[in-house]
């Protein structure tokens, strides 16, 4: 890349975000068009299911504010409909196109829609947006009857959560045996507690089978038998890759675009991807291409994708995060490192903290309410996963040198600040809000 170029990203969440400004940190003086779908620009996506459904706070405060000025063109309400990676152009609706020397593909995820569900239905939502949020809130105040929110996982029992702080009554349905038993039997066993002290409804090992819509309510009839009757639906069950647009594109589409170590796309010189669309190889995990769906993932990997992309495809540099998530629920604080989802076993390390294990390796941890010991597990996974070397190569001549320079082998947004979000990850003081969660340095937690 050189100035006068034009480098397009397609995806205006917080990935798209941080690979910007990680342009503009490295010297990029050349045009950058950010492409996304959504009306607003970048926002904290975390606050979705928490403050802004409960009112907490407005949308304008969910913002997610630019550190330095990016100087960038932005294409907000705008979906990409195709991609001609020979042409290295970038299609858009109305027959309008856009050319590009390097494209980062951040476009993120979709909500997996429930098959047999009525989508038809206002009182029936998904969860993802501010705007999903805000259509949700309207429902909420259509009716003071119950609220219903089907899937298990994360963003259910924070949904879940929320509604009890509002007051509101609500059912959790899962077909999983408990809430968020992935994470363990401990995990899964503290947040049921939670729920019951807390009064909200649990529905597991079950499913809908049956939907009445009438005109004040959304009736479910459920494979347990039990009846439920809702003046709202949030349907929670996971989410499927952004890549449709990509389609014929040739790069390669497999739950995600398929990228080589250092963020490019699998044969591509020119197009990196960064946030939950990027499905890559974390070779301090192994060599397997994954999706990881976290937030700091998003941040970090913008950042990297970036990075790569600067460098070019020859003198790119692994990608080797030591994934990290965290969320409130309730009045605790849920947090894992590593890849818990790899574990065939489980292992209490300490009291509150689950070990997951592959082949007699620890893979991943999670923790409910023990931030003292997760600062602990954090740098000892640090320590059992390390990066393998060497992954920082001394490059080869670089065309433009002036861009490889600013790259040393960690590259923080500045040596001496920890990012508020990682600041809170390693806290020892656990809090019930989320707070304003931003980029924290790609680089490595230093090994206890």
């Amino acid at each position: 890349m050189s100035d006068g170029d034009r480098i397009v990203i397609v995806g205006a969440g917080v990935a798209g975000l941080r690979s910007a400004e990680r342009l503009r940190e490295l010297g990029f003086d050349g045009e950058i068009v950010l492409v996304g779908d959504e009306p607003r620009k970048p926002y904290h996506r975390p606050m979705v299911s928490k403050e802004l459904i409960t009112g907490g706070v407005k949308p304008v405060a969910a913002s997610l504010e630019p550190y330095l000025d990016l100087d960038v063109h932005w294409r907000l309400g705008t979906r990409a409909t195709w991609l001609d990676s020979k042409e290295r152009t970038v299609h858009l609706p109305g027959g309008e196109s856009l050319w590009y020397d390097g494209l980062i593909i951040a476009t993120g995820v979709h909500p997996r829609h429930l098959p047999g569900s009525p989508r038809h239905d206002p009182r029936v939502r998904v969860l993802r947006t501010v705007e999903d949020s805000l259509a949700v809130r309207r429902a909420l105040g259509n009716s003071n009857k119950s609220v219903v929110v089907i899937g298990s996982g994360l963003i259910g029992n924070e949904f879940a959560a929320s509604m009890r702080h509002m007051g509101r009554d609500v059912t959790l349905i899962g077909h999983a045996k408990a809430p968020l038993h992935r994470f363990g039997e401990r995990i899964a066993s503290a947040l049921t507690k939670e729920h019951q002290h807390h009064r909200a409804k649990l529905a597991m090992n079950t499913e809908v089978r049956n939907w009445i819509s009438t005109k004040e309510t959304v009736g479910l009839h459920l494979t347990n038998n039990q009846f439920l009757v809702a003046s709202c639906v949030v349907l929670s069950i996971g989410s499927v890759p952004a890549v449709d647009w990509l389609r014929g594109s040739e790069l390669t589409i497999d739950d995600g675009v398929l990228c080589e170590a250092t963020l490019f796309a699998e044969g591509a010189e020119d197009v990196v991807v960064a946030g939950d669309v990027a499905k890559w190889p974390n070779l301090r995990i192994d060599e397997t291409p994954r999706r990881v769906e976290h937030w700091m993932n998003g941040v970090e990997s913008g950042r990297a994708a970036a990075e790569s992309l600067m460098l070019g495809r020859g003198n790119a540099r692994p990608y080797t995060p030591l994934p990290r998530a965290w969320s409130s629920l309730y009045d605790a604080r849920l947090q894992t490192v590593g890849m818990p989802s790899l574990g065939k076993d489980t292992i209490e390390l300490s009291d509150g903290v689950t070990g997951f294990v592959r082949e007699g390796r620890l893979i991943g941890a999670a923790g409910w309410d023990r931030p003292k010991a997760m600062i602990h597990w954090t740098a000892e996974l640090d320590r059992r996963l390390p990066v393998p070397g060497p992954v920082f190569p001394a490059p080869a001549p670089a065309a433009e040198p002036s861009f490889a320079a600013g790259l040393g082998e960690s590259t923080p947004i500045g040596e001496d600040v920890l990012a508020p979000f990682e600041r809170d990850f390693l806290s020892d003081t656990p809090t019930a809000a989320v707070p304003a969660q931003e980029e924290m340095p790609w680089a490595r937690v230093p090994a206890g």
